[in-house]
Parts: C-alpha cells; structure tokens; sequence
C-alpha cells in the first residue's frame, strides 16, 4: 500500500526531481510534487511525495524530517486525506 507524505518548509528553488533524490534513499518514490501557485508558477514551499509502502514512508519520515534541503529544515509528516469542506450561507 502507498503511503502519502506532506513536506513543508521547503525551500523556494527545490524541484520535484530533487525531492525525488532525497526521498529515493528511503524507497521507491511513485511520486514527487511540489505545490505551486497558479499564477505566478513558483513554489508555495510545500510538496506532497507517495512512498511504495508505508514502511518506505515512515522510514523517510524518520529520516528527513527535521533535516536541511538547502539551507531549511523541512518538516515531512504523513498526509491527511482531504476533507470535503461545507460553506455556510
């Protein structure tokens, strides 16, 4: 079963092919994506990576969290599934 992992913190310039290195040490990485803003195109500072297994992806949480991408400590925590949200009238 994958396992979905949030970063936070990352720094601006870091590509979804450079998470992908970082987080194939612990794993196999199905995926790598770093959020952007839809009008500007830059990095909202945040990424979501889908381990192969959640022994991968705990293993990454371990290993990652609290450690420096470029000069920032990220944190990497498991992912809340998404939540439908209810606007009030």
């Amino acid at each position: 079963m994958k396992s979905r992992l949030y970063v936070g913190n990352l720094p601006f310039n870091v590509s979804d092919e450079e998470l992908k290195e970082v987080f194939k040490a612990f794993g196999k990485v199905v995926s790598a994506r770093v959020v952007l803003e839809r009008e500007s195109g830059r990095s909202r500072g945040f990424a979501f990576v889908e381990m192969g297994s959640a022994s991968e992806a705990e293993q990454a949480v371990e290993g990652i969290h609290g450690r420096e991408i470029s000069g920032r400590p990220v944190s990497v925590t498991f992912a809340r599934e998404k939540t439908s949200q209810k606007f009030r009238h």
